[in-house]
């Protein structure tokens, strides 16, 4: 540590931290030290110029002011101590104005600097006080000492003495009024910069709140969003299962009826357990969060397997699926991830697709990203819905043969392409068909 780093640490020790006392107090510690030195100065220096009662009056004064110091600093005790500070230090002017030479000594010097200290250290109800009780004994003495100049006797034995005198006394004054303004200035742009700091981080909590509130908002918009979509989506395949197995039960039917009424069924119960299972999925990651597995894989290793189930769906409706990639592509990505956002996006061109549509699935390297590209001819999606697309607030919708999505897969399909490190976007013109974009981290 620097030698002013230790005189800082060793003030601070002598004169009280801002834990222990408040700026005034401090500051009259801090005088009371600045006396103690000058006084210790004076007894010496007033006794060699020939001044042997002054430097009496200054070893009395020493001692008084080092028990002022110690009772408030050691005993806790300030406002009694200041109190008889200022009575000490108006008397024992008053005595050095008569043993002193008057007005021709110091006196009427350290009485000023006595006004300014009193100023900075006692409770701010006082000021009027002492500085009219100053202002009667300076008045007072000079009064008396130009009505009656023989009580005021010149105490200097010759012209250096005073010269000596007056020149110390001043530069004492000058250091006392600079160490107090420059400690009460310290302080106060100390002070200033606390409380700046802390109307700042006040800001900033309140920001903070702010937005968790608008987040914990959203979060509840969008649990309720989610709950009116559960409540809504599922009892109506839930009713046609219901309606159904009610009509399997209450009448009699062929057999080509019953297959097609199975049929049926079944085709409601798989878009009720795919309801479900996305459904499922977002609730736990918005829970839970999910856990991500990156690793290098190839398209075959991910997808292959995928686009053949999704393949055999499409052709039920008579569309279409064809590939046009290299398998043999790396990329970055958490394998059953990358699965689920490309089934949905398959599912979702299935479902809004005419019989006899047409969908190309394929797979491209772009610098340092690979492209999986999902086009179809369906009807395609507008700027409005566009929008919307990859949030909660999409909705339920119907496909081109009544079916029904929940409205979460697409959502699904961002956060976990995201989650991945990838993008996805879409191109669509109402009528003309979409194409869906996912850019993964190519692998080397």
């Amino acid at each position: 540590m620097s030698l002013i780093g230790n005189i800082n640490k060793l003030w601070i020790r002598v004169t009280g931290s801002t834990a222990e006392f408040p700026l005034e107090v401090r500051i009259f510690h801090s005088v009371c030290i600045i006396t103690i030195a000058a006084l210790a100065y004076n007894v010496p220096f007033n006794f060699i110029i020939g001044l042997p009662l002054i430097s009496l009056l200054s070893f009395v004064a020493l001692l008084i002011f080092s028990g002022l110091y110690y009772w408030s600093r050691h005993k806790g005790k300030p406002t009694i101590a200041i109190a008889i500070f200022a009575i000490v230090g108006y008397s024992l002017f008053a005595i050095n104005f008569f043993y002193n030479s008057g007005t021709n000594g110091p006196t009427d010097l350290f009485m000023g600097l006595c006004v300014l200290v009193l100023l900075c250290i006692a409770p701010k109800k006082q000021h009027r006080f002492w500085i009219a009780l100053n202002l009667a004994i300076i008045l007072g003495l000079h009064t008396l000492e130009y009505f009656h100049p023989a009580f005021i006797p010149d105490s200097y034995e010759d012209k250096n003495a005073r010269f000596f005198d007056m020149s110390s006394a001043y530069v004492v004054v000058v250091i006392v009024v600079y160490y107090t303004i420059t400690y009460l200035r310290r302080n106060y742009d100390h002070e200033k910069r606390s409380s700046a700091d802390k109307a700042s981080s006040i800001e900033k909590k309140n920001v903070q709140i702010m937005q968790q509130n608008q987040e914990l908002e959203r979060i509840n918009q969008e649990r309720n969003k989610l709950m009116s979509i559960i409540a809504h989506d599922l009892r109506s395949p839930l009713s046609n299962i219901q309606n159904y197995l009610e009509l399997v039960t209450e009448y009699e039917l062929d057999t080509e009826e019953r297959r097609m009424v199975e049929g049926d069924l079944l085709k409601v119960t798989r878009r009720t357990i795919d309801m479900l299972g996305k459904l499922l999925i977002w609730s736990k990651n918005q829970m839970d969060g999910v856990t991500v597995k990156l690793g290098y894989v190839t398209l075959r290793g991910a997808l292959f397997n995928t686009l053949e189930l999704e393949r055999a769906i499409a052709l039920k409706k008579n569309i279409s699926l064809t590939a046009e990639l290299d398998w043999d592509i790396k990329i970055v990505a958490d394998s059953d991830m990358l699965q689920l956002v490309i089934r949905n996006l398959l599912n979702n061109s299935i479902k809004f697709t005419h019989e006899g549509g047409q969908i190309a699935f394929k797979a491209k390297r772009i610098g340092s990203e690979c492209w999986l590209i999902i086009r179809d001819n369906g009807i395609g999606i507008t700027e409005e819905k566009q929008a919307e697309l990859f949030t909660l607030r999409a909705g339920a919708t119907f496909g081109t043969a009544n079916e029904k999505g929940v409205g979460l897969g697409l959502l699904l399909c961002k956060e976990f392409t995201e989650l991945q490190g990838g993008r996805i976007w879409l191109e669509s013109n109402p009528g003309e068909g979409t194409a869906f974009y996912v850019s993964m981290p190519a692998g080397n």
